[in-house]
């Protein structure tokens, strides 16, 4: 099963390398290959809540062998699409997939193992997630150098096979859980969430004004914070099942793990937008050198994985998390400080293998706190509401981040005299003029700072973690 989640991680990023390639081999404009990312994630984060619960309901091995082999023949279509069109709608289906697998995964660990063998298990799950962030970019950048662009999405077809025998023959078929479905509750989630992510993606696009006649790009974040606000009221109020049962808030420990993987999704995605614009822009490095940049970063962390995760069998987690977030944070504000024009990729990997080591301590203890005391017959819905968290953060943290670049560049570049658009500096090819380098090195260091700060809320979080009840061993008489 962590076959198929890689995969949906690796789409999240292997497009943004191939952006160029669509651009001129579909004939298309750069709004539209932005929409082949955005209708992706848009497609992917909407459903997760239900998904987690069609889990529940009709078993988590079912609904994951029907989303992967949903994803592996929607990518399949996305290699063939002649037009932008049709690639951004077989995205769509694509991202559908990603959600129905996604929560399943998390699911099948928190039902198979035990809660005190949980961390091993869930040490490789968030493991993947560090090197999938590396193998992205860089099978994006060779598949489309040596193949086309279309070899991003063909390359899914066979490791969709593969890992779809795999799992039709080793994962285990659960007791399955019936369940009411909350119809009124399904639709105010999806149009809330729908509306706050739209917002939140494209607010900087619309330079968070008019979208288009009387919709506003604030009108959207507010209405869809004021449905999702409605639903909860209702999820609270019903007598039948809530689509988010929120009885899982009452475990303390949920709560927090929630806050602590929301600040992880914000940071892994808001550090990664102003780290490889410096690498291109002020480094002058190639996509495939500064996708480099980050394999300390995934070596490290996969190492780590399985020591990590038998540690957190073994000890208590929030200590291990709170190390993990800290060392995080602290390698993210000095990444942000030796982000210099002049840098060499020696100063930059030294943060980001710290960074890595950070990482290995955040992703298993934070999971395993997040689903130890979910009841079975909740752990898909657990997962959903969990995963769905994670991709928020990474919405948030894209979005907040970009205005922040936005400010840093106008300012630092306003004394110059040259124009601080930031979209208009990062669509130009290759390395930016001399004078400009050092200016718009120094925005993008200012850019991780926020990054860091949202860690420094996730290791808060985690340091309010319940310490966990363990099972004692039988004593023998």
């Amino acid at each position: 099963m962590v076959v198929g989640f890689f995969m949906i991680l690796v789409d999240s990023t292997i497009v943004s390398v191939a952006t160029d390639s669509i651009m001129t081999g579909l004939g298309t404009d750069l709004g539209s290959v932005i929409w082949v990312t955005s209708a992706y994630l848009l497609a992917y984060v909407v459903p997760l809540l239900l998904s987690g619960r069609l889990g529940d309901q009709f078993g988590p091995r079912r609904m994951y062998l029907t989303g992967l082999a949903v994803f592996t023949l929607a990518s399949a279509a996305c290699g063939f699409a002649g037009s932008a069109e049709l690639l951004i709608a077989a995205r769509v289906v694509q991202g559908l997939g990603a959600a129905m697998m996604t929560p399943q995964t998390m699911a099948v660990i928190t039902r198979t193992f035990p809660p005190d063998k949980r961390g091993t298990a869930m040490s490789l799950w968030g493991s993947v997630a560090g090197i999938a962030l590396l193998v992205g970019p860089l099978a994006g950048g060779f598949l489309v150098g040596t193949l086309g662009w279309e070899w991003i999405f063909f390359v899914n077809v066979p490791v969709g096979i593969v890992a779809f025998a795999l799992a039709y023959r080793l994962v285990p078929q659960l007791p399955t859980h019936r369940h009411r479905f909350d119809v009124l509750g399904i639709v105010l989630s999806g149009l809330g969430l729908f509306m706050l992510v739209f917002g939140l993606q494209e607010g900087q696009r619309y330079d968070w004004g008019t979208i288009a006649g009387p919709i506003s790009v604030w009108s959207l974040i507010i209405g869809g914070l004021v449905l999702l606000a409605v639903f909860v009221w209702w999820q609270a109020r019903t007598r039948t099942e809530p689509l988010m049962s929120l009885q899982l808030y009452r475990d303390r420990n949920f709560s927090l793990a929630n806050i602590g993987i929301l600040s992880m999704g914000f940071a892994v995605v808001g550090q990664s937008i102003p780290l490889m614009l410096f690498a291109q822009k002020s480094m002058g490095l190639s996509p495939l050198q500064s996708a480099l940049l980050l394999a300390p970063l995934a070596i490290i962390s996969g190492l780590l994985a399985a020591p990590v995760g038998r540690l957190t069998d073994r000890t208590n987690p929030r200590n291990l998390a709170v190390f993990g977030f800290t060392v995080s944070c602290a390698a993210t504000f000095w990444l942000g400080s030796v982000a210099t024009a002049d840098a060499s990729m020696w100063t930059v990997w030294a943060p980001i293998a710290v960074n890595g080591l950070g990482n290995a301590f955040v992703w298993a203890p934070l999971a395993a706190t997040a689903t130890r005391n979910l009841p079975p017959q909740r752990a898909g819905s657990g997962a959903g509401v969990y995963n769905m968290t994670r991709q928020v953060g990474a919405v948030l943290g894209s979005a907040a981040v970009g205005v922040l670049m936005q400010s840093a560049v106008a300012a630092n570049l306003g004394s110059l005299g040259v124009s601080g658009d930031v979209e208009q500096l990062t669509q130009s090819a290759g390395v930016l003029p001399q004078s400009l380098r050092e200016p718009f090195a120094q925005a993008m260091g200012t850019s991780l700072y926020l990054p860091a700060a949202m860690l420094l809320v996730g290791a808060i979080a985690a340091a309010c973690f319940a310490a966990p009840v363990r099972e004692k061993a039988p004593v023998r008489g």
